[in-house]
Parts: C-alpha cells; sequence; structure tokens
C-alpha cells in the first residue's frame, strides 16, 4: 500500500468501521456430484450459476464432475449444490494415476473411480505401502525378477 492508500483508509468516514475487506483468489473447484441425465446437468449448472463470484462451470456427466472457476468458496459451492438439487456433493476426491506411488494399495484404489484416477490419500494408515521403509522395500527387490543383481538361487 502507498502513503496516499494509507491515508485515506484512515480518515475514511463513509463506512461505520475501518474494516479491511478479505479479497478472495480466483480458484477452480472441482465437485464430485451424481448427474444421471441432462435434467440433473441443467438442476446443477443452474443452481451453481447464480452464485455470486462464478465465471464459468464446466460439467463432464460420465465422470460426476463439476468445474467451477471463480472468486468463490469451495465449501460454499459444495453447500449450494447440495442444497438446491439434493444430491450428494463434495470436493473431487480422485488424483491422476500416474501422481500415486502404489495405486492398488487398499484404501486408494476404487472401482467407483472414472478412468485414470485413484482416490487421494494423505492418511499412511490407508496407504500401507507407502510406509515401508528402506530395508523391506530392500528385501522385495533383491528377489525381483525385474532386478538383474537379483538372487541367483532362484
Amino acid at each position: 500500500m502507498g502513503a496516499l492508500d494509507h491515508l485515506s483508509n484512515i480518515f475514511d468516514c463513509s463506512s461505520g468501521g475501518s474494516r479491511l475487506k478479505k479479497r478472495r483468489q480466483l480458484q477452480t473447484v472441482e465437485i464430485k456430484v451424481k448427474i444421471d441425465c441432462e435434467g440433473c446437468e441443467r438442476r446443477v449448472r443452474r443452481a451453481v450459476e447464480g452464485m455470486k463470484g462464478v465465471q464459468s462451470v464446466d460439467i463432464e456427466p460420465k465422470q460426476h464432475k463439476l468445474t467451477v472457476v471463480g472468486y468463490v468458496d469451495p465449501e460454499k459451492v459444495v453447500a449450494r449444490v447440495a442444497h438446491r438439487t439434493g444430491k450428494k456433493a463434495e470436493i473431487w476426491p480422485y488424483v491422476p494415476y500416474d501422481t500415486v506411488g502404489h495405486p492398488y494399495a487398499a484404501g486408494v484404489y476404487d472401482r467407483k473411480a472414472p478412468a485414470g484416477y485413484v482416490r487421494y490419500s494423505e492418511d499412511p494408515r490407508v496407504n500401507q505401502l507407502a510406509r515401508a521403509s528402506s530395508t523391506e522395500v530392500r528385501y522385495t527387490t533383491a528377489f525381483s525378477d525385474e532386478n538383474p543383481a537379483a538372487c541367483v538361487v532362484m
């Protein structure tokens, strides 16, 4: 802030208090919501387009994915979709298959996930293979067929 902005905020008599307004960031919100038909798609689109700050809405019915771009709060968008449509809505829980170290681990692999995606999990209790220590990895790869320096007994 410059000196003039600072002085104008101090001597501003137009508002009741000297509260600074919090500026929202432009962000992309991805939501998982079940979309069966064109009517569901239209209902979801109308529920979100009426929100203040929304700039664009993109719906992918086959993936059950709603993408909203704008100056919005993600939790408010989820609440609005759930309230206006009566459908269960949640923040997009999936990440691309390539970004996960062990995509078939229990708790990460999800049969309902769209093609090329697995469920995102930061919890080490859920992703057991991610917790493998270096000695465990060394012993499991020592007898691997893909390891050229593997044990000759096999």
